[in-house]
């Protein structure tokens, strides 16, 4: 085989490996959909998968036509010229669009379930649409992408002596969508009857345990295209990120268990807790690091969920801030530790740029999320009139019951 004909079977390689792993990606998105449908009340279960689907939607246009470019300085049309889809090349840079689609319409599927059942699906629909766009990108771009503010050769390299790490998105995609979210859910304000007169707090119960474990078990296997098909090319394929991945979910889910006292919720949302944290140093750690990593970040899911809710008064129905927020922001900063060498890591990691990467993140979600949000609600709102929220969003939105036929 000559060197042409090798290069041409190694890309078209990749491109099978990478779509193996857009496709998988795109399967979590069930995950998101089956979540909230489990977590909510049976008169939001249709918003709940609608948002999802439509949000998939129209994430796809405007991170194709708007939010890739701003990444990674690519003409999103380019490489539909006759000469680019023939070339292997072509090919991979069309699947590499897909994988990273994935990553990017997690963030409206994230503040999907902190802002169920009272939010506004237009309204809702068009602030996804944005950060989807040109917020998410533009962080993106300066971790992976085109824009060296934290990455390689970027000042925080050398200032901290290595630049900011997140190999499969800890920080970029679920701290940044738990710190997106926690603007929004606190300008809606807590669901009707959520909390007392007096302040007390008033549970409303899931729909569906079921569902709920259902859409975590989704995401649980859908996770490791996420992590492991990072690598971007077979030939960098670690089965280290994916032993790592599988210890830090075992990790989040004993305590998430064992912190709740058995809750099934927070057992299955534990699983996801230590996902959403080992993502940032999964090609990094010892095995027995990540199940640490995942163990804490099981933790922090159950309390964190628990003083947002109980203490602070903050309606957030999936707990998207502590799973995706606390947990992500965690993860950012655990590669900082456990990424060490002197703590069983590969090394080569700073913390001082983990946490710096780690906080200006929070920081730009938060500031971001609260302009864009604060505007639409000062506009045209973003919440339901009392009246389609007591009716519930599934009639008043669209005009169909989860389960019609115990209507007639």
């Amino acid at each position: 085989m000559d060197s042409v004909s090798y290069q041409a079977l190694c890309q078209s390689a990749d491109v099978l490996f990478l779509m193996l792993g857009a496709v998988m990606i795109f399967s979590m998105h069930a995950g998101f959909a089956f979540l909230e449908v489990g977590s909510v009340r049976h008169q939001s279960q249709v918003n709940a998968l609608n948002k999802i689907m439509f949000e998939w939607a129209t994430s796809t246009v405007v991170y194709f036509v708007i939010g890739f470019p701003i990444a990674y300085g690519i003409q999103s049309f380019t490489f539909w010229h006759e000469a680019d889809v023939l070339a292997a090349s072509g090919q991979v840079t069309m699947v590499r669009f897909f994988l990273l689609l994935g990553f990017a319409a997690c963030i409206p599927a994230i503040i999907s379930g902190g802002v169920a059942e009272r939010s506004k699906f237009w309204t809702n629909t068009l602030a996804g649409a944005i950060l989807v766009g040109l917020a998410y990108p533009l962080f993106e771009a300066m971790v992976w992408g085109q824009l060296p503010v934290f990455g390689d050769n970027s000042w925080l390299s050398g200032w901290a002596g290595k630049p900011f790490h997140d190999y499969a998105g800890s920080v970029v995609v679920h701290s940044l969508g738990g710190w997106f979210a926690l603007p929004a859910v606190l300008l809606l304000g807590p669901r009707m009857k959520r909390y007392t007169y007096y302040g007390d707090s008033a549970p409303i119960k899931v729909s569906s345990i079921p569902f709920l474990a259902l859409g975590s078990w989704i995401l649980c296997v859908g996770w490791f295209g996420f992590n492991v098909m990072s690598a971007g090319s077979l030939n960098a394929i670690s089965s280290l990120v994916a032993i790592n991945s599988l210890m830090a979910m075992v990790g989040g889910i004993i305590t998430g268990m064992l912190c709740s006292h058995n809750d099934a919720g927070f057992t299955h949302n534990g699983a996801l807790a230590g996902l959403v944290a080992v993502c940032a140093g999964s090609d990094l750690y010892h095995p027995i690091g990540a199940l640490a990593v995942g163990g804490i970040a099981g933790a922090i899911f159950v309390f964190g969920y628990q003083w947002v809710t109980e203490r602070l008064k903050i309606d957030d129905v999936l707990g998207v801030w502590p799973l995706h927020g606390l947990c992500g922001s965690w993860g950012g900063i655990a590669a900082g530790i456990f990424g060490l060498k002197v703590m069983g890591g590969r090394g080569g990691i700073s913390f001082v740029s983990q946490l710096v990467g780690t906080g200006s993140a929070i920081i730009y979600a938060f500031t971001v999320s609260a302009l864009i949000y604060g505007v639409l609600k000062m506009t045209v709102g973003i919440r339901l009139s009392p009246q389609e929220e007591m009716l519930g969003p599934d009639l008043a939105i669209h005009h169909v019951e989860s389960r019609p036929e115990e209507a007639l």
